[in-house]
């Protein structure tokens, strides 16, 4: 995954102003620091679905074949239909 890199001591400083002791301001950007291993980028995204982007254009030209197919046969089941009840 990835990592957004931010100035861990100025937020403890930032938080320590704000009023935070020392350890409650620590643990804050721990926190924070920990919770970034969990982000996933646009990139990751992309990564992931890559695989899935291709399996779908492949079904998607698989059913276009089977649509042209299905076509032909109808069209063949109808010539063979139309020239029985000719007769």
């Amino acid at each position: 995954m990835s990592t957004i890199t931010f100035d861990s001591l100025k937020l403890s400083d930032r938080l320590k102003t704000a009023g935070f002791s020392s350890e409650q301001a620590e643990t804050v950007v721990r926190v924070i620091a920990e919770a970034q291993d969990e982000l996933v980028t646009r990139k990751d995204l992309d990564a992931a679905l890559s695989p899935l982007k291709t399996d779908l254009a492949v079904l998607k030209t698989e059913i276009t074949q089977i649509k042209w197919m299905l076509g032909f046969v109808i069209g063949g089941v109808i010539a063979v239909l139309a020239k029985l009840l000719s007769h």
